[in-house]
């Protein structure tokens, strides 16, 4: 130990002052509400932490709807695990693949129309707990949905619905209107070095 080390009194006052901070700022916060929740920027890891989510609502029971609004040319990892819960969750992988793969607007906005058709059922059933809307930032981003009917559809979800947004470019209207934001800030990608997408990381 050195001589700047705390002694063990010193340590547990400290630790006392901390947690009596916490309790006083824990002390209000008495509600619940269902959460609007946006997952955005750069970096990876924003659908990903939208399906750590998932397994949360897996964990306590609760019933989760999937809508995957850019996602469908490949099969991924979390559509193949989630397909073993089909009392709990419910996923509509309803993508045309990326934009530059399609190179089709008219055959983009049909998709994305479709898909919000499908996510708009899942907003309106109060038995899904919480609704996961993957990647309708991008479709948000090239105006294939109007925004304004995204919003209304958020706005009049149940009250104690759970909604998570994912995707690059969240439109600021939206983050306005969301609860939580988080934005992924990109530092290092193994893209850059050559390496491609590879099973249980991207998808």
């Amino acid at each position: 130990m050195t001589g700047t080390d705390p002694t063990d009194a010193e340590h547990a006052e400290k630790k006392a002052r901390i947690k009596a901070a916490r309790d006083r700022m824990m002390a209000d916060k008495t509600q619940t509400k269902g959460l609007l929740i946006v997952h955005t920027g750069k970096g990876k890891g924003k659908s990903s932490s939208a399906f750590g989510m998932v397994m949360r609502c897996l964990g306590h029971g609760m019933r989760v709807g999937i809508v995957q609004f850019i996602k469908g040319a490949w099969e991924t990892g979390e559509a193949r695990f989630l397909a073993r819960f089909p009392d709990e969750v419910t996923i509509k992988t309803m993508g045309e693949g990326f934009t530059w793969e399609t190179q089709d607007r008219a055959r983009d906005v049909a998709a994305a129309e479709r898909a919000w058709t499908a996510a708009s059922a899942m907003l309106a059933d109060h038995n899904f707990a919480m609704v996961v809307l993957d990647e309708l930032n991008v479709v948000l981003r090239y105006d294939y949905l109007p925004l304004a009917t995204i919003l209304a559809g958020l706005a009049g979800r149940p009250a104690g619905q759970h909604v998570v947004v994912t995707g690059r470019n969240a439109p600021a209207a939206l983050i306005d209107a969301a609860d939580l934001v988080t934005e992924m800030t990109l530092v290092k990608h193994p893209f850059r070095d050559g390496i491609k997408a590879q099973p249980g990381v991207e998808f």
